[in-house]
């Protein structure tokens, strides 16, 4: 299991209470500064993982941590009839229902309010299901997968985006330097939460990836784990079923 790293450190709530109060406080601006802070590659990041579910033609899907429904709002182009977004943060969600509701897919797009480690949804119940950016807020890594398991049906797809660590060199040492001084100065001079990047840099760095990501969705009981690095590795998408 990886570290449980937390946005507050003098906080002694519970890292999914203060992931919540984080996302809650950031979600107004979440958006504007997540493409500065990105470049922007994460609009073509979520354009894979929309290709990649659309290819096996679902008819339902769940986006987990689906925070302002960017991934949501994409997957309308996979034909699926039903897509829900799930997020803890209604500050987000808020956010991402005016979003929807701008496009005219609010007939197609549900945002709800739920937990991923103990969802509402019946055994079976998605052909696909998506994390972006999102799997490393897990307060229990291992429950909430066990959960988008037991959720998914047989032979669906299960796909997350999620930041992951160079190995090669420079960018290996861009890497470092931008999420480790860049990134947080960014958030602190643009956030009105100047602990909410420091935590996200710091949980991308120390969040499990590649390999290690797949060992454990085996041991979860997914089949066909597979890592596909993006962008000289600053993310990979990671690929899975039952």
């Amino acid at each position: 299991m990886p570290d449980n790293i937390k946005p507050y450190k003098d906080s002694d709530l519970s890292k999914k209470q203060q992931v919540t109060d984080m996302f809650d406080t950031i979600s107004n601006e979440y958006d504007g500064l997540n493409r500065v802070i990105s470049l922007g590659i994460d609009v073509k990041w979520r354009k894979k993982v929309v290709d990649l579910v659309s290819a096996t033609h679902p008819e339902s899907i769940l986006d987990i941590a689906t925070g302002t429904g960017d991934l949501a709002i994409a997957l309308a182009n996979s034909g699926a009839k039903r897509i829900v977004g799930l997020d803890l943060s209604e500050g987000m969600l808020s956010v991402g229902r005016k979003k929807i509701e701008k496009k005219g897919l609010t007939n197609g797009i549900e945002m709800i309010v739920g937990d991923s480690e103990n969802l509402i949804f019946e055994d079976n119940s998605f052909d696909a299901i998506t994390v972006a950016f999102g799997i490393r807020n897990f307060e229990n890594l291992e429950k909430g997968l066990s959960e988008i398991l037991r959720v998914m049906k047989p032979n669906g797809i299960f796909v997350i985006l999620e930041t992951s660590v160079p190995t090669k060199t420079p960018y290996k040492q861009g890497y470092r330097l931008y999420t480790r001084y860049v990134l947080p100065m960014i958030g602190k001079i643009f956030s009105k939460d100047k602990s909410a990047y420091s935590y996200l840099s710091e949980s991308a760095s120390n969040f499990p990836y590649g390999e290690t990501l797949n060992n454990i969705l085996s041991e979860i009981g997914f089949i066909n784990a597979t890592a596909l690095p993006q962008t000289f590795g600053s993310a990979t998408i990671y690929i899975a079923s039952k």
